[in-house]
């Protein structure tokens, strides 16, 4: 797909190259971050995922002299390149932008009170922040972020302006990027399917950046677990996209690991709603306090998918199992090659061995790649 903002947007570095030339170029750079593992393995047929399937995105917003600018950076640059429309994205996220540039403009054009002590307080104007966009199965989810507390009026403004968004049916205000996103409005409770259950998700939390690559990963996940099944670990789970699939599965137990209580708190409730009575939830930070391998003992597969820091302290738990505890498969999904390698060359040292590794490409159009991998005994 063409896009008019190719030449100087920073967010797609290798729009414009042909087709083959993108594939061809990405495969290599791929197998040439992985070649730092200090083993021989197989790589899988590697997946594409098409242009304009992008189901989330982070915008930059800009006010100068009264004009909001709504976009993605200058390659290079802090400049934000101010766009109409996206080719990364999906068709209702690209139809909901005009709305969300009209919110930001009235946000933008009230005042917030900035008061200082022993001075009286002041009229300040906002001038800039970043806007979260989500596409669920019922809506658009959107989460603005500034470090400025909503005040009554511009609460009174977005709710007001909500009424008349007809594709955006949440929105949501935080201060930072690890706050917690608080709804302003909420329409309906915004949901997605995965594995044919209707997965409630909380304002601005993670899903993977697109349908497509998501089926990708949960194929390849259930691919590789083949015939294993029993007790499963799902560490780093998020909204549950690997445990609903592999719960479905009766002979399968999954224990579902993340750190963020209030997303955990989300997956209970839809479990429960479900009655899915095969998944197990517990809140545990795996990146200070892993599956130690007490905890780890008993289960056939291990499956993790770390945030891009990796999960180097769980695969080093891993490693230092006893043979007869260890999981007889370990699933690693990753969106970073350059952690993946640590923590395989962790694993691989520790006596397992890397079966396979499988590019999924949905992060179109740039430098960033994910994977699925297979360890084994």
């Amino acid at each position: 797909m063409t896009c008019p903002y190719a030449e100087i947007c920073g967010g797609c570095l290798r729009r414009g190259m042909s087709e083959e030339q993108y594939r061809e170029t990405k495969t290599a750079a791929f197998r040439r971050i992985l070649s730092g593992i200090k083993a021989d393995f197989a790589f899988g047929e590697p997946v594409f995922v098409a242009d304009g399937t992008r189901r989330r995105a982070a915008m930059a917003f800009r006010r100068r002299k009264g004009k909001v600018t709504l976009g993605f950076n200058e390659a290079a640059s802090g400049n934000v390149v101010d766009c109409e429309t996206c080719a990364l994205l999906t068709p209702k996220l690209n139809a909901a932008l005009p709305d969300v540039r009209r919110l930001l403009t009235e946000v933008c054009a009230l005042p917030f009170t900035e008061r200082k002590k022993g001075r009286k307080a002041v009229p300040v104007f906002l001038d800039g922040g970043d806007v979260w966009l989500c596409e669920a199965d019922n809506g658009t989810d959107v989460v603005l972020e500034f470090d400025r507390p909503l005040e009554l009026g511009h609460r009174m403004a977005v709710f007001e302006l909500a009424q008349g968004f007809e594709g955006i049916i949440r929105i949501s205000h935080r201060r930072r990027p690890d706050a917690e996103a608080e709804p302003v409005v909420e329409k309906n409770a915004p949901y997605v399917k995965i594995a044919d259950t209707f997965v409630y998700i909380p304002a601005g939390t993670f899903l993977q950046p697109s349908r497509e690559g998501e089926q990708a990963l949960v194929s390849l996940v259930l691919k590789y677990l083949g015939e294993t099944s029993g007790r499963i670990a799902d560490l780093f789970c998020g909204v549950g996209t690997f445990s609903y699939p592999l719960a479905r599965n009766p002979a399968n137990r999954v224990l579902a690991v993340d750190s963020s209580e209030r997303l955990l708190e989300g997956f209970r409730r839809t479990v429960n709603k479900n009655m899915i009575p095969n998944i197990e939830i517990a809140a545990k930070n795996l990146f200070k306090y892993p599956l130690d391998t007490s905890e780890l003992k008993g289960f056939a597969a291990v499956v993790f998918d770390p945030p891009r820091a990796g999960a180097e302290a769980q695969a080093a738990q891993l490693a230092v199992l006893p043979e007869a505890d260890r999981p007889a498969k370990i699933i690693a999904v990753s969106c970073n090659p350059h952690s993946f390698v640590r923590d395989a060359n962790i694993l691989l040292a520790g006596g397992y061995k890397l079966a396979e590794v499988t590019i999924v490409d949905q992060f179109v159009y740039s430098n960033h790649s994910e994977l699925v991998a297979l360890f084994t005994k």
